[in-house]
């Protein structure tokens, strides 16, 4: 196990409705990398991913706003506007080229990121991300509905829902309850406007504006071959066996050496 390294806790004004707080590690030199957790998660999610990357590393791990510690007053909760938080964080740091990558809903905003900065993110890197067909493509009225009307009757019930769909058969009960504890503790309104967000988010347009080449990391068992053939000549899909949908929580070495993979290729 490495030793943890020295991070910065910091954080940076959105104008007067946003405050974002983020860790910086590493040398300001180094190749940045930018971490980006899932829906109703936080940035603590990639502390020990953090201490299994190079030592070389500007590591920027960020929390979204009303995630974690940052915190926000503003009424728009859409996968575009959680992106201008993490520009926010680049032009704090003066980040001239990075890699962005996100974690479920995080691999969203890591697409928008891509799309607002092309002369500065180099590339996108998705965690289990945009190939969940329900969640991502953008879908009917009527679909859409159904999934946010589901989340506003029963919020803890749909938290349930996603932590068990992202569970492979077999997985250990104890860590599925720890991952729904912490997600149904989401801050409101901005969990369930954010899941709204991200139901409604039109991926397939964002994917026509974002130029840079993105990589999804995607665990093996929840990836149908739907979503191979839709998406596998616009991303690059590498399948896993590291776990369940939080597999960079539960592998963070096997994490950190795909990010390092991307990031230095």
């Amino acid at each position: 196990m490495p030793a943890s390294k020295p991070k910065q806790n910091l954080e940076v004004q959105r104008s007067d409705h946003t405050t974002i707080r983020y860790t910086a590690s590493g040398p300001v030199q180094g190749p940045t990398l930018v971490l980006i957790h899932g829906w109703a998660c936080d940035r603590s999610d990639f502390d020990a991913v953090t201490d299994h990357l190079p030592d070389d590393y500007r590591v920027l791990a960020v929390d979204l706003a009303e995630h974690g510690e940052s915190r926000s007053t503003r009424e728009v909760w859409t996968m575009e506007e959680f992106a201008r938080d993490v520009a926010a964080v680049l032009q704090a740091e003066s980040v001239d080229t990075a890699v962005v990558a996100g974690h479920s809903l995080g691999g969203a905003v890591a697409v928008e990121v891509g799309r607002l900065l092309p002369g500065t993110v180099s590339h996108v890197v998705a965690l289990d991300s945009l190939t969940y067909l329900s969640l991502f493509p953008a879908q009917s009225e009527e679909q859409t509905d159904a999934m946010v009307h589901m989340f506003r009757e029963d919020f803890a019930a749909g938290v349930r829902g996603l932590v068990e769909g992202g569970s492979p058969a077999g997985f250990d009960p104890a860590l599925k309850d720890a991952y729904f504890e912490k997600m149904v503790a989401v801050r409101q309104p901005a969990g369930l406007r954010s899941i709204e967000g991200l139901v409604r988010w039109d991926m397939d347009a964002a994917l026509r504006e974002t130029k840079q080449p993105i990589t999804v990391f995607a665990i093996r068992d929840f990836v149908t071959q739907e979503a191979i053939e839709r998406y596998g000549d616009r991303f690059d899909i590498v399948l896993l066996d590291l776990g369940s949908h939080h597999f960079p929580v539960e592998a963070p070495e096997g994490t950190a050496k795909l990010l390092a993979g991307v990031t230095t290729g």
